[in-house]
């Protein structure tokens, strides 16, 4: 099954990382099984060179996975599917929601994090598939759904609503 995905949109240092980790803890709390997916716009080295998982992706394998007695890691060529939907299908099929932080290009559900503080407006147009907006801008997008930069159950409760 694929779990819901919501994109988590807005300007750089607009608090989406602070947001989206006070959220999971509501949907935790309220029995969702929540998986990330953390779009970055730099090179980010996920493999250590001269490692094993390393070797392997050298050697020619097309994702390797570290598995230890607590956690795992897997490390996997993204190939033509980034989209964030696309990622939760192929890798998050456990979990019953995917916040996915950035993406505002993709399609799908996006909430804005917006900050009076920031100077700039909104990143995405409701016609982007803009669904709500948590921000101290009540004047921006007044037909969204609003939330304030720290109602993470309030969001929590909207995020289950959608849910099918």
């Amino acid at each position: 099954m694929t779990p819901s995905v919501f994109l988590f949109v807005g300007h750089s240092n607009a608090g989406k990382t602070t947001f989206v980790e006070k959220l999971i803890p509501e949907l935790v709390r309220r029995g969702k099984r929540v998986a990330t997916i953390k779009h970055a716009h730099h090179r980010v080295e996920l493999d250590t060179e001269g490692k094993d998982s390393w070797r392997y992706h050298q050697a020619g394998a097309a994702m390797s996975m570290l598995v230890t007695t607590s956690a795992l890691q897997l490390v996997a060529d993204a190939g033509e599917r980034r989209e964030p939907r696309q990622l939760a299908e192929r890798f998050l099929g456990e979990a019953d929601l995917v916040l996915a932080e950035g993406f505002s290009h993709a399609e799908g559900a996006k909430i804005e994090i917006l900050r009076r503080a920031s100077g700039k407006g909104p990143r995405c147009a409701i016609a982007d598939g803009l669904v709500a907006i948590v921000t101290d801008c009540p004047e921006i997008y007044p037909e969204l759904p609003h939330f304030d930069l720290e109602d993470a159950a309030g969001v929590a409760e909207f995020l289950l609503r959608r849910m099918p």
